[in-house]
């Protein structure tokens, strides 16, 4: 592989090869860059929702009277 890029000009090895790898590669890493926010956005929403909840529980639980009151 060196031997193929050895006699290259230097705007091939780092301008026109990166450009056909995204032309061609384009839309996978478009898919999987967005499914990989998607599922780290899902897992933000989650630990907001069970964050609040637990907040929620744990108000509720102070405030209202022990059973050992009854």
């Amino acid at each position: 592989m060196r031997e193929i890029f050895a006699g290259l000009p230097w705007w091939v090895k780092w301008v026109a090869v990166p450009v056909i790898a995204l032309v061609v590669f384009g839309g996978l890493i478009a898919t999987v860059v967005g499914f990989v926010i998607g599922l780290l956005f899902k897992a933000l929403v989650f630990v907001a929702l069970v964050g609040g909840l637990i907040y929620i529980v744990r108000k509720f639980m102070s405030n209202s009277p022990s059973r050992s009151d009854w």
